[in-house]
């Protein structure tokens, strides 16, 4: 029996034999995955399809396109990246139509000239109808351009009363002409003034008032300027006598100046308490261009602080000006709304004071620290663009930035919580309907502040 050999059927064989060939494959594939993966980690990606020169060139230019313009929307912004996002969705989508009618000697022309104290109503006249968002289609439009040059009514030596009569009647015209004006009450209206004889011509008119958009120069609260819904215009005074000024701190040596006409009452003061100091070049007048040939301008290339006292309005073109020669404006004015102040952070290239500190003025710029003051002169010099007036405009500049800072406009979706009071508005007028608003200003909705409902003009 010792020699008798133990009987193993063939299956059983068989599947044994599967087995250990099963392992061995598993055994080799695992060996083969792993010297794979070794090789992958000791050498460099490849690319499975390889870019052609053509499509590196577009790849590089798109991307320097894209740095260059985050370095155009600066820190000096309050939020850059929504800025830059909304700003390219209003250049997508803003539409402005210009009402046509009127006497073209006094409205649908560029106010008297492009030059002055008062340019930036003539270069924002001249800009609109140059820019992409104009629309012959009023259907179309966003926002409708009432244009009313209250300035060219004063250079025909036309009273404030005939003013406006002549105001009224234009605007009450066109109420009854079109149907545009109706479907807001004119909340999506806006018109242009940088003299102060515009808000004057205009103040008696309440419909123009309380529900449109006054873009203005003097935009001063204790005068009925509306700052949720009203608009600060730059007052820029060009051209510029001299270019612009930046990267020359070690030639301003001068702590403070001012020189102009003493027709405020914080004028009076400044010029009363500064004037015989030493540290401090303040003038009670003008400079006397007899002495010499630009000499205000020159000032400016070497003093630190350039001090913006508000005249017989809260504003100054000596806020542009401080900011083109590169002199940090100081701003010594009460109720002032800024120019695009819920887009610029003021605070990172000026010093904003109130009035009451004029007499602690020369102390509270010696406190600054030269850091401090490197860094306002830094930001300084990027925002120079956007107090700068161009034919044709040109991105980011003054006129660009005046759309920033009203209309940016942005499409909201319908189940929006904050929208349905305005749902109900629009609906209730018999429209078809889109809401328009600004992302700037979306908070004011749970303010319960007015809001902008743009309802079209195609019956539901």
């Amino acid at each position: 029996m010792n020699g008798v050999k133990h009987f193993q059927p063939p299956m059983y064989s068989a599947l044994c034999s599967f087995q250990r060939s099963l392992l061995t494959l598993a055994v080799l594939s695992l060996i083969s995955f792993i010297c794979f993966s070794l090789k992958s980690l000791n050498s460099p990606l490849q690319n499975p399809s390889p870019t052609t020169p053509q499509l590196s060139a577009k790849i590089e230019v798109e991307h320097a396109a894209e740095v260059e313009e985050n370095d155009e929307i600066s820190d000096t912004f309050h939020s850059p990246e929504v800025f830059r996002l909304n700003y390219a969705e209003m250049e997508r989508k803003l539409k402005v139509y210009i009402y046509p009618d009127g006497d073209p000697n006094t409205f649908y022309q560029t106010p008297r000239k492009l030059t002055g104290k008062y340019a930036s109503e003539g270069y924002f006249f001249q800009n609109i109808r140059e820019s992409q968002f104009r629309t012959e289609d009023p259907d179309q439009a966003d926002l409708f351009f009432i244009p009313i040059s209250c300035h060219k009514m004063r250079g025909k030596a036309t009273s404030y009363e005939n003013m406006t009569i002549i105001v009224r009647n234009y605007v009450e015209g066109l109420i009854s002409k079109y149907p545009y004006w109706n479907r807001t009450l004119g909340a999506d209206h806006f018109f242009v003034t940088c003299h102060d004889v515009g808000v004057r011509a205009t103040e008696g008119l309440s419909l123009l008032v309380k529900n449109s958009i006054r873009v203005v120069c003097s935009p001063s609260y204790d005068v009925g300027f509306i700052p949720h819904k009203d608009v600060a215009l730059p007052q820029v005074l060009q051209p510029f006598a001299l270019p612009a000024g930046g990267n020359d701190v070690e030639n301003r040596t001068n702590l403070g100046f001012w020189a102009g006409h003493r027709n405020s009452k914080i004028r009076v003061i400044l010029a009363r308490v500064w004037e015989n100091d030493t540290e401090l070049y303040i003038l009670k007048n003008r400079i006397n261009r007899a002495i010499g040939s630009l000499l205000y301008q020159k000032r400016f290339y070497s003093t630190k602080y350039c001090i913006c006292p508000g005249g017989s309005q809260v504003n100054s073109a000596r806020i542009a000006d401080s900011i083109h020669y590169g002199c940090i404006p100081v701003i010594l004015s009460n109720y002032y709304d800024l120019p695009f102040n819920d887009i610029l952070d003021w605070r990172k290239f000026s010093v904003i004071l109130k009035e009451s500190d004029v007499y602690q003025l020369k102390q509270i710029l010696k406190d600054i620290p030269d850091e401090k003051f490197l860094a306002l002169h830094k930001n300084l010099i990027k925002v120079q663009k956007h107090f700068q007036w161009n034919s044709p405009p040109v991105k980011y500049d003054a006129f660009h930035m005046v759309w920033g800072r009203t209309t940016l406009p942005y499409v909201l979706e319908l189940d929006d919580p904050l929208l349905s009071l305005d749902h109900d508005i629009c609906r209730s007028l018999g429209r078809n309907w889109r809401t328009s608003s600004w992302i700037m200003r979306r908070k004011m909705r749970l303010m319960s502040l007015p809001v902008l409902c743009t309802c079209r003009a195609s019956l539901t």
